[in-house]
């Protein structure tokens, strides 16, 4: 068994949000017999927050070193404005094991350390979506530019302006904290649009809710990465989206659904997920 297990190529793996669901993804780490000496992961974001284990996760995670590219999403966010005194923590949150731990600044340090995009494995990868107006190396580039930020002693003055719904709409002539706010709410939370790309903040349902007016990010005429494949989370109520050049991979683990990961490597499209214990309701 060992030697049939030496000659298995490298897998590589995309996972939808985590949220704190430590016992699910250690399960599905057994399910896909991963190994981080060989083998590759690329979290899609939300890896903390609602679950139950957000410190274990990202204990785990960090033990991966290098076979483990994880992105941050809207939770990671949220904690890292929580321990800056920038956002009240929410009554939903699970992250006090995070703020009281003797290595929080480490844990914030590392968080500060990961991306909001990548592309790898023919794949750009992000939380919740690109904007229309953009194109895979503009996605890339104003995710480097927001990386150096929260990499840098300009945080705290950087999350004092990152809430807030406005600009809705990208223009190139965006500067300062109207670009980075808007280029964050791409990364991290947009689900839907209008037809000229102006996103809507308001309808969180699926797919098949939004008014006339709006419609999936993906979907948005003209969009200017359509044709290069696009893996994403964010979206539990979207669920499970598989398509050519789409997958959107956050099934609702938190909510009692499932983790799902999809297997990429050697031009696949692997499905697998398991079954999640319920940690927070909807409400």
């Amino acid at each position: 068994m060992g030697e049939e297990r030496s000659r298995i190529a490298a897998m590589i793996y995309l996972v939808g949000d985590l949220q704190g669901c430590c016992d699910a993804f250690e399960q599905l780490l057994a399910h896909i017999a991963f190994s981080p000496s060989r083998d590759r992961l690329y979290l899609l974001g939300d890896l903390v927050n609602r679950g139950p284990c957000s410190l274990q996760v990202l204990e785990r995670l960090a033990q991966f070193g290098d076979a483990a590219t994880c992105l941050l999403g809207n939770h990671d966010l949220h904690l890292l404005a929580v321990a800056h005194g920038v956002r009240r923590a929410h009554r939903s949150d699970t992250l006090d094991a995070i703020l009281a731990s003797p290595r929080r600044e480490h844990w914030l340090r590392w968080l500060r350390a990961q991306r909001l995009a990548v592309q790898a494995h023919g794949w750009l990868m992000v939380h919740a979506g690109v904007a229309p107006q953009w194109d895979a190396e503009q996605a890339l580039s104003l995710a480097d530019e927001l990386h150096r930020l929260l990499d840098s002693d300009d945080l705290p003055a950087f999350l004092r302006v990152m809430y807030g719904n406005e600009p809705a709409r990208w223009s190139g002539d965006l500067q300062g904290a109207d670009r980075w706010r808007l280029a964050i709410n791409v990364f991290t939370r947009m689900r839907f649009c209008a037809a000229d790309g102006t996103l809507d903040f308001q309808v969180k349902e699926g797919a098949d809710a939004a008014p006339s007016h709006l419609m999936p990010w993906f979907d948005v005429p003209g969009r200017r990465t359509a044709g290069q494949p696009i893996a994403f989370g964010h979206w539990s109520t979207l669920g499970l989206l598989d398509r050519p050049d789409l997958l959107a991979l956050d099934t609702g683990c938190v909510w009692g659904g499932r983790l799902t990961a999809a297997r990429i490597d050697g031009g696949r499209r692997e499905l697998v997920s398991v079954a999640c214990e319920q940690a927070q309701r909807p409400g």
